[in-house]
């Protein structure tokens, strides 16, 4: 803006200068400055003309750690040239979305894709695609808008857990891990050929009339072992940067607890203590695990609500049967008698502690002595309970870390 203000003011300079002392190189250069500006303004104005363009996406959700992958195309529908388009997509998305620069002959169309690393979870916005023209010597340019806007939603990382395993059901019928058994029960995981003996109402007959081969339905016994969990948000506690920040490592292990809890048909529920407390009714299936994701893709740290009052006002859901996991950074032990009070009740108890002193080592000895002695003091009261407790640092493999 500042350097059109500057050039409408030199041009009304050599008008006047030009009209004032009647010099034909002044007049030259009035006409040479109307013939640039005019022809500038001109190739401007028709440089979005008969242009399409468009951007597709290949997810709506994805994971930290995914790559999107975004096919752009801009076609030129005219018979003039276009010799020069700027092309990008404004986003929130960390990192941004790589722009383009290009030229487009008469008739022609240009595609390309762009690979953008899923770097934080949340929700983020991709704006309409923005196409750019101006003239040669910048004195004028044109934009426009092309296409909806969307957003895109990234979910936390799913670490594998493949030797995690919870307490064992203290209920009559069930058990911790699936056990086939004789009896019928509403647990039907797979089919077998028939054997003498079967009994007829347990004949698959979808199977049998594929196959043309009699086959019966097995049975487990039904897993009780269900999970709640219990993630502190709470601000004060909150300690690192980025994706090692205790915020991050801590929806992450609630994620992957969650993932492999529904993958084994355990029924989940969640309680995150954040700036407002939200709870998801414990259910089962992938609908369950698509409502647990986009509540942890969303959540931050922070709460002002202390872990204690939040597992006193979450223990009425618990039932018998049921495994408590709290996954928290205060090392304050004030949590550890409501989480003693739900043995006797029938419920099991797993806390993953995020290690204070492993997300910001103290530069003060004396300040990382506290933070040890405290850390310590956590682990005696949760032993004196024997409540099993695994703890968690930056930079580790979740798999490994709740193995031991």
């Amino acid at each position: 803006m500042i350097r059109r203000l500057q050039l409408l003011g030199l041009a009304v300079v050599l008008v006047v200068a030009a009209f004032s002392t009647g010099y034909p190189f002044l007049f030259f250069l009035v006409y040479l400055g109307l013939l640039i500006g005019g022809g500038s303004y001109i190739v401007t104005r028709v440089g979005l003309a008969d242009l399409e363009a468009g951007y597709a996406v290949s997810q709506l959700t994805g994971h930290v750690g995914d790559r999107l992958r975004i096919i752009y195309t801009v076609r030129n529908k005219g018979r003039l040239p276009k010799p020069w388009l700027e092309v990008h997509n404004p986003t929130t998305l960390p990192g941004g979305l790589p722009g383009r620069a290009l030229s487009l002959g008469g008739r022609s169309e240009r595609s390309w894709a762009v690979r953008a690393l899923l770097e934080r979870r949340g929700h983020h916005r991709i704006d309409p695609l923005q196409v750019r023209t101006g003239d040669p010597f910048g004195f004028f340019e044109a934009s426009a808008a092309v296409g909806h806007g969307i957003t895109l939603v990234v979910y936390p990382r799913i670490d594998p857990l493949p030797l995690w395993r919870l307490p064992p059901a203290s209920v009559e019928g069930a058990r911790g891990s699936p056990e086939r058994t004789l009896q019928t029960t509403p647990l039907a995981t797979t089919v077998r050929p028939y054997a003498p003996g079967d009994s007829m109402n347990r004949i698959h007959w979808r199977t049998t009339a594929r196959t043309g081969e009699i086959f019966v339905k097995e049975f487990d016994l039904e897993q009780t072992t269900d999970v709640w969990l219990f993630l502190d948000l709470e601000a004060e506690h909150e300690l690192g940067e980025g994706d090692n920040s205790t915020t991050e490592v801590a929806v992450r292990v609630a994620a992957s607890i969650a993932d492999k809890a529904i993958a084994e048909n355990r029924a989940v529920g969640l309680t995150a203590s954040g700036h407002h407390t939200t709870v998801v009714p414990a259910d089962r299936g992938a609908r369950q695990r698509l409502k647990i994701l986009q509540l942890l893709a969303a959540v931050e740290a922070d709460g002002a609500t202390p872990l204690d009052e939040a597992l006193v006002a979450g223990i009425g859901r618990l039932r018998r049967g049921m495994t408590a996991v709290v996954v928290t950074a205060t090392q304050d032990p004030a949590f550890v008698r409501p989480l003693a009070t739900l043995r006797s009740r029938g419920v099991g108890v797993v806390v993953v502690s995020l290690d204070q002193t492993l997300f910001a080592p103290a530069s003060d000895p004396a300040e990382g002595e506290a933070l040890r002695q405290r850390a310590r003091a956590l682990r005696h009261a949760l032993a004196e309970y024997e409540l099993p407790v695994y703890a968690v640092g930056p930079g580790r493999r979740l798999g490994e870390v709740l193995a031991r």
